[in-house]
């Protein structure tokens, strides 16, 4: 797959939402200048079946159809809004794209299946602090034999980056957020039989992020 930056997602994203709740469509369109999605989509095998968890709109796993990473993918949110919008994407992805969105929150049951990739992008700062161990816990449960959760979430430090983190979230979705430390999620990852592959911190603007890579041993065959 050609590799593509953070301009051709962005307008790769404003093509694909054309339909539903304008604002959303709109923050969905630039999101990708401030989140580093292209490091996101190009670690994702080839074919993969992804569940992505708290999916909004469903912006990642329209990046990864549109860009034909994906055979298969299952988004859900908590948001009605949101999941609408996400459910008329598909006259504007490639036929055949395998998308599914639900609506339902990430304390009500889970599809009943196990995912090569199941990806956490920027849902742990807003799940409360109380339930944030266990959201990780339940999404390594869905992770394939040999696969991955792959995990995004804004950073803990510097704190000044933090702070614009906190910001933007109080403008955007008038919420003040639990920013968890990567070492936590590594803790509990790894509680939960998944070993840690890679952690990476990337500043986009003046936004910190952390990414985290964790792998399921091939031969570890729990079910859900």
């Amino acid at each position: 797959m050609t590799e593509l930056s953070r301009a051709d997602l962005s307008r790769l994203a404003r093509s694909l939402f054309r339909q539903g709740n304008w604002a959303l469509r709109l923050i969905q369109g630039y999101r990708p200048l401030l989140c580093p999605f292209e490091e996101l989509i190009k670690v994702v095998p080839g074919q993969a079946r992804v569940l992505d968890v708290g999916c909004g709109g469903g912006l990642f796993l329209a990046l990864l159809a549109a860009t034909g990473r994906i055979s298969e993918g299952v988004g859900f949110d908590a948001s009605g809004t949101a999941i609408e919008v996400a459910r008329l994407l598909g006259p504007n992805l490639p036929d055949g794209h395998g998308l599914r969105f639900e609506h339902r929150g990430v304390d009500e049951p889970w599809p009943d299946d196990m995912f090569d990739v199941v990806s956490i992008v920027d849902l742990m700062h807003h799940v409360p602090p109380a339930q944030q161990e266990s959201l990780i816990l339940k999404a390594a449960r869905h992770v394939a034999p040999g696969g991955m959760l792959l995990y995004k979430d804004v950073s803990v430090g510097p704190v000044w980056r933090a702070w614009a983190s906190r910001l933007h979230d109080l403008v955007m979705a008038r919420q003040w957020i639990h920013i968890v430390p990567f070492a936590s999620i590594v803790r509990w990852a790894e509680a939960a039989g998944l070993a840690t592959e890679r952690h990476a911190r990337i500043d986009v603007l003046w936004y910190g992020h952390e990414l985290g890579i964790f792998r399921r041993p091939a031969d570890d065959h729990q079910s859900v």
